[in-house]
């Protein structure tokens, strides 16, 4: 690990598609799977090599009902999810070099990540959050990432079925400005909910690095040890169309990004890592960060 800190990767989604591969929704990374996985591979590797401490496997799509979705058998999800961990150890066995990565499986929320009105009910979310995990543990992720997440209760939901599976589990929510879930529920209330699930860290995610920097205050106030962190977006923006638009001047860059980061440190945060249109060049710049803090003293 990073010193105190953790780094995570950078983005898989997004890259994929920055690096030309066919992300089509409702796939969308996923596609990659089947269609690119020397792809997929590759940016696990670059990721590694940047200096993350935990890869995150590209299991976000790998939904039963996405592939229900997209016209495909949802009886392949655990294949696919199998498939994904083992493209990220092959990553790590190339590129770690004595260095101890952890692979993470990403738990996704089961609807649109910006879209709270359209979280399925209780009783859906535990099943399906369920079967979610099951796949990450029969696949062997060492800890599952529990991220996008837009409301309090599917947070929850997907934290228990780690718990029930012994699968070490952080959690990370996307953000509206004022600290709030994208649902409208306060962070503080979100912090004090998934409490009870010891998580590893409670972060947020898949948002602009400014709203990052105001939530990663909140989390700090709220989390009463338990680590916090931010991976905000970098370059581009959402796209209902393709997933994500690298529209030129919108988003932050690796020096923006980098001194957002840096900010997050000095709030308190202890994991940091890229979001949506990050690319392995974000992720050195947060591990040079660390490294120049590590080599002063923090």
């Amino acid at each position: 690990m990073s010193g105190p800190w953790v780094l995570l990767s950078g983005a898989c989604g997004t890259e994929l598609e920055r690096r030309g591969a066919a992300t089509p929704l409702p796939l969308w990374s996923a596609a990659a799977l089947l269609d690119a996985p020397d792809l997929v591979r590759a940016v696990h590797a670059d990721h590694v090599r940047a200096g993350a401490d935990v890869v995150t496997a590209n299991t976000f799509r790998t939904l039963r009902r996405t592939l229900a979705r997209a016209g495909r058998d949802p009886r392949e999800a655990r294949r696919l999810v199998r498939t994904a961990v083992a493209l990220a150890r092959e990553a790590v066995a190339a590129e770690a070099r004595g260095r101890r990565v952890l692979v993470a499986g990403s738990v996704a929320p089961l609807e649109d990540c910006f879209r709270p009105d359209l979280v399925p009910d209780d009783a859906t979310l535990r099943v399906e959050h369920g079967l979610r995990v099951g796949d990450l543990v029969a696949a062997g992720a060492d800890l599952a990432l529990v991220e996008t997440m837009n409301t309090v209760r599917e947070a929850v939901a997907a934290l228990g079925a780690c718990a029930a599976a012994r699968l070490p589990a952080a959690v990370s929510f996307t953000c509206a400005p004022g600290a709030r879930v994208l649902s409208g529920e306060p962070l503080a209330d979100a912090v004090a909910a998934v409490a009870p699930w010891r998580p590893l860290a409670v972060l947020v995610n898949c948002c602009p690095v400014d709203v990052a920097t105001e939530a990663v205050g909140a989390l700090v106030a709220a989390a009463g040890g338990v680590p916090v962190g931010a991976y905000a977006n970098g370059l581009g923006r959402p796209d209902d169309a393709r997933g994500w638009c690298f529209e030129p001047g919108c988003g932050a860059d690796v020096a923006a990004y980098r001194a957002a980061a840096a900010r997050w440190l000095d709030l308190g945060a202890r994991w940091v890592g890229g979001c949506c249109g990050t690319t392995p060049a974000y992720v050195e710049a947060l591990h040079a960060l660390l490294e120049a803090r590590l080599a002063r003293g923090g």
